[in-house]
């Protein structure tokens, strides 16, 4: 606009224009303040409503509403709880609902929202598993949470995207996106393991 009203003026106003009209005491338009003014304000608001509405969607905070496009969340789609803790350099995951629980290693079922919480024993680190969602900060004496949904079974890498010492770079582990019944054999076969979580072994 501005290249084109540049060329516009320069032509209409030229010295040897007959029509253009010679005002030169001329210093105010309301008119032309008007859209001087109006068209920035108008991006300004269209961009600032589009970025509202787009945090507030993206909110990892906010339950999501659909398991993907076209098939929104019903009552009959029970969140899966799991509880996430960052360790000195591992990964415990903590399934409330079933009593069990696994360090680098989680699993859900496909298109059940999961709801995670997450901290830190010590040191603050970053959830993130790039194939699920965005990466939330795990720090200690707080809780961050996560909702979200994987749609396509298989297994992927999650790791910490913050460093935290020594053993950063092994702070990766494997979530499996499984089927209900896959998801209810892993639960059964964790709950069958001899291996009990005690202070020792968390830390």
């Amino acid at each position: 606009p501005v290249m084109a009203l540049t060329v516009l003026f320069a032509w209409r106003y030229r010295q040897s224009s007959a029509t253009a009209t010679y005002t030169p005491d001329w210093d105010h338009s309301t008119k032309l303040e008007l859209v001087i003014w109006a068209a920035p304000l108008l991006v300004i608001i269209c961009l600032g409503a589009l970025t509202w509405l787009g945090t507030h969607l993206l909110d990892p905070y906010r339950r999501i509403d659909r398991i993907e496009p076209g098939q929104p969340v019903t009552q009959n789609h029970k969140p899966l709880r799991v509880e996430v803790v960052a360790l000195d350099w591992k990964w415990l995951f903590i399934y409330p609902d079933y009593g069990i629980a696994s360090v680098n290693e989680l699993a859900a079922p496909v298109n059940q929202p999961i709801d995670f919480r997450i901290t830190s024993s010590r040191v603050m680190n970053s959830f993130y598993i790039p194939a699920l969602a965005g990466q939330i900060y795990a720090m200690p004496a707080m809780e961050t949470k996560l909702h979200a949904v994987i749609n396509r079974p298989g297994t992927y890498t999650g790791f910490s995207a913050n460093y935290s010492g020594a053993g950063f770079s092994g702070m990766r582990f494997a979530f499996h996106g499984v089927s209900d019944q896959a998801f209810a054999d892993w639960v059964a076969q964790a709950k069958s393991a001899q291996s009990t979580l005690t202070r020792e072994t968390y830390l």
